[in-house]
């Protein structure tokens, strides 16, 4: 019998240690999703020296979805950002019109001015992305970039723009 129990445990050992490889794989997986980023950009105002912009964000899905901050200066703007897809749900980015026009309608982009409704906005924007950041003093700035490789995500890089809520674009690129 003792031979028996013998030929058990290096089983028993080796099913354990398989589990434990199998776990670590799958968290260095998941962990994998996870990307960040930097970019910058130039402030232009009005009647004033252009200034530099620096961006950083990050995101659990690959790209898709995540957070953003702008560090300009006098300010730091912090938000979320979204790339557009056909898969893109109203209620995804029912948060970009927070302090603007729905659908961004007073903001041309890249095109002709809308009005587009969400379904029209998601349908034109697919491959894109765009934020709606705002500093802890309820200041806003909405930006929306294109990308260079859209199945990467922000990982894949890009350049855009975005406009300060009372005056101020900021040229982006990633």
């Amino acid at each position: 019998m003792r031979s028996t129990d013998h030929a058990r445990t290096p089983t028993v050992k080796t099913t354990h240690r398989v589990r434990i490889a199998l776990a670590a794989g799958a968290a260095l997986l998941l962990g994998a999703c996870a990307t960040t980023g930097m970019g910058g950009g130039e402030l232009a105002r009005k009647g004033k020296a252009d200034a530099p912009v620096l961006f950083t964000w990050k995101s659990d899905d690959g790209g898709l979805t995540g957070t953003m901050t702008a560090a300009l200066p006098g300010a730091t703007y912090k938000g979320g950002f979204f790339q557009i897809t056909q898969q893109t749900r109203r209620e995804l980015i029912a948060p970009l019109w927070n302090g603007w026009m729905p659908a961004w309608s007073d903001w041309p982009y890249w095109g002709p001015l809308g009005p587009y409704d969400i379904t029209q906005f998601i349908t034109r924007y697919s491959g894109k992305v765009v934020a709606n950041l705002h500093t802890d003093a309820g200041q806003r700035m909405r930006c929306r970039l294109h990308l260079v490789v859209p199945a990467r995500g922000m990982a894949g890089g890009g350049d855009g723009e975005c406009q300060l809520q009372g005056g101020g674009t900021v040229h982006a690129k990633f």
